[in-house]
């Protein structure tokens, strides 16, 4: 009975059921609260700001457009397209903003958070073991962020994790891939997720060029894998950058809104990380800015003018970057122990278990690259380069999401190895348990 009741709890697919109950009993919980809040809020703020109001224009027929509430402004590019569709989608079935599509989308918010299960058992079964692997699965599933960004934000945040774990899952696999097919399927994952959440990109050439590094093959075999990957990548980018260009007359690949993100991070006005009322969503001035000049010459302006300004304040702009580095490791810009001293219990335990997470996930590739593992790298590669751009823009804990089912797996490795330690029999990480491609059984 008790090795049956293990095994269960070391099963994917029981994880997952378990991740998906426990997420959607907390939704229904916030809905019932969230039932009393005034129309105005509950029409806006779940569903992602400038996110739902693109997928409205989608759904009303007016396209890919006004990104902004206080009007239309025409035809944008400030997201990348799949996730906006797929609002408008559920929109145009169940109706604009309504409580049938706000049910819908969070079900499926939940389901990518429980989803992520797998890739971490996945990954961690594959590099560390069935028993870290369980460990990272079962935490994921009671991991306060991923309830609170598939919940509480109607956005790209869960699925944009979902497929980052995927990504890094398959990378870990392509080391061993014969032939091109795998590396066509390759880029076509990659470059879902790009158009999922644009910041995967940052990824791209150190990932898919470690795997190619690493495979076991010839350089002219390389050479076709690489050819294979690149130009499914290329085939699945050319829609939208198509789009962009006939509309825009430039080229832009992916978004458009890289000046403003930058110059609000880097401007005279900034306290400590950011100054976000001076967002044309939230500043009527800004808002009509953007309009009278139109997106593409009002985010040139905006690049132009945060550049300036961090060639003319180099001592700010270090500190603006210091301070969003402590907000992307530790959910604060101060001291801790100001932060501690003057918080409620909620608080400290959401900055403390931030804390945590982060301290351990370091650990955990600390040790992993002191085992000299050969599949360390992709590790240390999304630790370091995924949050350099926020560090640059601005940050949020909802940026850094995407990269905390890998932080889980490290953290779950770093507690492992900790616990092996003390009691005198060093935990060891191993080579490839799961074969190449392959799925845990779920």
């Amino acid at each position: 009975m008790v090795q049956r009741s293990k095994r269960l709890l070391s099963y994917p697919a029981f994880i997952v059921l378990v991740a998906y109950t426990a997420r959607m009993a907390v939704f229904f919980y916030m809905s019932y609260m969230w039932h009393g809040t005034p129309n105005p809020v509950r029409t806006f703020l779940p569903y992602g700001y400038e996110l739902g109001l693109v997928a409205r224009s989608i759904a009303a027929g007016h396209g890919f457009s006004s990104p902004l509430r206080f009007g239309e402004t025409g035809p944008t590019a400030w997201f990348t397209p799949i996730y906006p569709y797929l609002v408008a989608g559920v929109f145009k079935l169940w109706g604009i903003f309504s409580d049938e599509s706000r049910f819908i989308l969070e079900t499926l918010n939940c389901a990518f958070g429980a989803l992520t299960v797998i890739p971490i058992y996945g990954i961690a079964s594959r590099v560390f073991g069935k028993n870290v692997a369980a460990g990272a699965a079962w935490a994921w599933v009671f991991l306060p962020a991923s309830f609170f960004f598939a919940i509480s934000w109607i956005w790209d945040t869960a699925l944009a994790a979902l497929f980052l774990a995927l990504i890094f899952w398959a990378t870990l696999a392509m080391r061993e891939a014969k032939s091109i097919w795998p590396w066509a399927g390759y880029g076509a994952l990659w470059v879902t997720g790009v158009l999922i959440n644009p910041s995967l990109l940052s990824l791209f050439p150190f990932l898919a060029g470690w795997a190619l590094w690493q495979s076991h093959y010839s350089s002219s075999s390389r050479i076709k894998f690489s050819a294979a990957m690149l130009l499914v990548f290329a085939i699945g980018l050319a829609p939208w950058t198509i789009r962009n260009y006939r509309v825009f007359g430039k080229f832009i690949p992916l978004r458009s809104n890289f000046g403003l993100e930058l110059w609000l991070g880097n401007n005279p006005n900034v306290p400590d990380t950011w100054s976000p009322w001076l967002h044309p969503n939230d500043d009527p001035a800004e808002w009509a800015k953007y309009k009278r000049m139109g997106e593409i010459a009002f985010m040139a302006a905006k690049e132009h003018d945060a550049f300036q300004f961090m060639w003319a304040h180099p001592g700010d702009t270090l500190n603006f970057m210091s301070r969003r580095f402590m907000e992307t490791w530790l959910a604060a810009t101060e001291s801790p122990a100001d932060i501690w001293g003057r918080s409620s219990l909620n608080i400290k335990a959401i900055f403390l278990m931030n804390i945590l997470l982060s301290l351990f996930a370091w650990l955990g590739a600390m040790f992993v690259n002191r085992n000299r593992h050969p599949e360390a790298a992709p590790f240390a590669m999304v630790l370091l380069i995924f949050p350099l751009v926020f560090y640059l823009t601005h940050s949020t804990l909802r940026y850094r999401f995407p990269m905390e089912p890998i932080m889980i797996i490290l953290a779950a490795y770093a507690v492992a190895h900790l616990v092996s330690l003390l009691r005198g029999r060093p935990a060891r990480v191993q080579q490839s348990v799961t074969p190449a491609g392959s799925l845990p059984a779920i």
